[in-house]
């Protein structure tokens, strides 16, 4: 008789832990369930006698909202002993509010689903990226990040897939109806399968209480001097953090000012003739890439430098905005939108990665929240920004402005330059 698999958790390489694999399929899921609704919805809200300027205040309160959440999410992270509640009724509100879309009737109904949808992933986000962090060792950081993050951009390319084999036959209500399946999946994944960490990756017990800081008779361990300072911290929205933290949100913070919104690389590339109607190819060839490209960087960034790695995707975010802004050909547009991948692959996992590693275990949480906060304030005001150059100036000017702070943020980045790490065999 055959001998029985290994449980999952053998089965894994050891340097990615179990819970890494169960956030990743969750993001794929979620993300999966969130660009089949949302792909659609600008034209879902035309259907319903709503246009630009409605969808402007939808976004607007939208993305502020999950600004804040983030930063409140960062100070409950490292306040509460549980995070995983804090994730489970994160992903279960989103992915309620998701299909009601399909019985709405007027733009300010779905306001309010939207409004519900980004606090409820504002609230989640930071508690999850810090339960990673505790999943794993530093030495891993960028690989388990890199996983997730190539996982979610797997669920958009998928989403748009899915709704765009739905749409044909059964109309815009049943693709908000459908998101439902991916979106109830996700839920049932984060319950089941998320394992709750304590610091210094102990599981907890059902009691909540870790073995091994009790003391021989079952009691407490006395709070000693340093406890208690890390106690007084976990008390503070604004903590002391290390100043090379502060050095990485500033350059990234400067970079966010040139960063706006995808749409204007949408819009410039119908400016030179590539059809509206073609724009989600554009997005599909950048998620393919982004897929692709997510882990490997994440992995790479734990055997060199962080600060270099995410110089490297700022110096491709310059390229792209350089060629954006030249606009050559329809062709170059293609190619470069592909090339555009590149760069969220080389930034996105590995800034997480370096902001969890540039401070400590009890103030991961506000740290990651703050980052997270000011990037999206940043780059909202960047958007309001470029749309005002493109205006007064013309498409290109805001396109090499963008590419001038990007590579400004590059050198400060490689001035920094974090630790080189030895390659491990």
């Amino acid at each position: 008789m055959d001998a029985p698999p290994p449980p999952l958790s053998q089965s894994l390489p050891r340097n990615i832990p179990r819970n890494v694999y169960v956030f990743g399929l969750t993001s794929f899921l979620n993300d999966t369930a969130s660009e089949m609704a949302y792909w659609i919805l600008p034209a879902f809200l035309a259907s319903l006698g709503a246009g630009p300027a409605q969808l402007g205040i939808i976004e607007g309160i939208a993305e502020s909202v999950a600004s804040f959440a983030k930063f409140f999410s960062g100070y409950l992270a490292d306040k509460v002993a549980r995070r995983k509640p804090i994730v489970l009724g994160g992903y279960f509100v989103a992915n309620a509010v998701k299909p009601l879309l399909a019985l709405v009737s007027s733009w300010w109904q779905i306001l309010g689903i939207r409004f519900c949808d980004r606090f409820a992933k504002g609230v989640r986000g930071t508690a999850r990226d810090v339960m990673v962090a505790e999943s794993v060792d530093k030495s891993t950081l960028g690989s388990a990040y890199g996983l997730i993050q190539g996982m979610d951009s797997a669920g958009a390319i998928a989403g748009p897939l899915l709704a765009l084999g739905i749409i044909g036959r059964f109309g815009m209500r049943a693709v908000f109806a459908s998101a439902a399946i991916p979106g109830a999946l996700c839920v049932i994944v984060v319950w089941l399968g998320i394992s709750e960490v304590r610091r210094g990756g102990n599981p907890l017990t059902k009691t909540g209480t870790n073995p091994e800081l009790l003391g021989s008779q079952g009691a407490a361990p006395t709070r000693t001097g340093e406890d208690a300072r890390r106690s007084a911290s976990k008390s503070k929205w604004l903590p002391k953090l290390p100043a090379g933290f502060y050095y990485v949100l500033a350059v990234v913070t400067l970079f966010s000012l040139g960063n706006s919104s995808d749409m204007f690389l949408v819009l410039r590339a119908g400016n030179i003739g590539i059809p509206a109607s073609r724009a989600p190819l554009l997005g599909l060839v950048f998620n393919i890439m982004f897929t692709l490209l997510s882990w490997p960087a994440g992995k790479f960034s734990d055997r060199f430098s962080r600060s270099a790695i995410a110089a490297a995707g700022y110096f491709v975010f310059a390229i792209v905005y350089f060629v954006f802004a030249l606009a050559p050909s329809q062709l170059a547009i293609w190619l470069t939108m592909a090339f555009y991948g590149l760069f969220y692959a080389l930034t996105n996992p590995v800034l997480k990665a370096l902001v969890v590693e540039s401070v400590g275990a009890d103030v991961r949480g506000r740290a990651l929240g703050i980052y997270s906060f000011l990037t999206s304030v940043t780059t909202l005001l960047s958007s309001v920004m470029t749309g005002a150059l493109w205006k007064v100036y013309g498409p290109a000017v805001p396109f090499y402005f963008s590419a001038g702070i990007a590579t400004v943020s590059a050198f400060a980045l490689l001035a920094h330059r974090s630790s080189a790490r030895p390659v491990k065999t």
